[in-house]
């Protein structure tokens, strides 16, 4: 089975051909426990995104508080809970939010 650490690299690099000239940072999860995986940045449009390596089943595949700043971070822009079986559906979604709001 692959490891988040290995499937992490490929998204961002499907990120960055998607959306040309995106930036992505990881974030720092020692300062806030919870805090998704990536920022992602892309002209006035910005993501969160929480990588797993496959799609969470239990509420213990999260971390405490994720799922709570996936919910917080949505409402504000885009964010969601990223794995390789729903990657399309998340970024067809998330190109979408960009689009409505111009």
């Amino acid at each position: 089975m692959a490891l988040e650490r290995d499937y992490q690299p490929k998204l961002i690099k499907r990120l960055e051909k998607r959306f040309f000239g995106c930036v992505i940072q990881k974030l720092d999860t020692g300062y806030q426990q919870g805090i998704p995986d990536l920022l992602f940045l892309w002209g006035v449009h910005w993501a969160i995104l929480e990588v797993k390596k496959k799609k969470p089943t239990k509420p213990s595949d999260f971390e405490p508080n994720q799922e709570w700043f996936i919910d917080v971070f949505n409402k504000m822009s885009f964010s969601a809970c990223i794995y390789p079986e729903n990657e399309e559906e998340v970024l067809d979604a998330m190109e979408s939010a960009f689009r409505a709001r111009g």
